[in-house]
């Protein structure tokens, strides 16, 4: 499956904001056996893409290496219910030393410091991911009791 398409979405402005933020993402594959898998991220953004940074031996960058499609949901911090969905494909990978900066400067964003090196296991990478579509519900009023 080609990871290149002309289809695009653009990344909102609430969707820059809640990336560039001190917010968490849910990054969702699917595995070998057609299952999908989601982990909690950090998560960034460049001008086009979705950026999420991990390691080459991690069980998720295999499943966007078979298959790139995901999905990333990112909510805000302090209020959950304030939140953008974003499906796409991994278009490319960045590796060597601008992912392991990149990490270094989402460690300074979430912790306030530069990532242990120590919990590097094997290589760091950026997954860009380019948006295809996305749900991004605008504060509307809602029930205290909505879940």
């Amino acid at each position: 499956m080609s990871t290149r398409s002309t289809e695009r979405a653009t990344l909102s402005p609430r969707t820059v904001a809640l990336a560039k933020g001190k917010n968490f993402a849910v990054l969702s594959t699917v595995r070998p056996d057609g299952h999908p898998a989601a982990q909690v991220m950090w998560v960034d953004c460049d001008d086009e893409f979705i950026l999420i940074n991990t390691e080459k031996h991690r069980r998720k960058y295999a499943n966007t290496l078979a298959d790139p499609r995901v999905t990333v949901t990112i909510w805000k911090f302090d209020d959950p219910y304030t939140y953008v969905e974003i499906r796409g494909i991994v278009h490319d990978r960045i590796e060597g030393a601008p992912a392991r900066e990149h990490i270094d400067a989402l460690s300074w964003r979430y912790f306030g410091r530069p990532y242990d090196p120590d919990e590097i296991e094997s290589e760091r990478v950026i997954l860009r991911i380019r948006p295809l579509s996305s749900a991004d519900p605008e504060s509307k009023p809602r029930s205290e009791s909505a879940p």
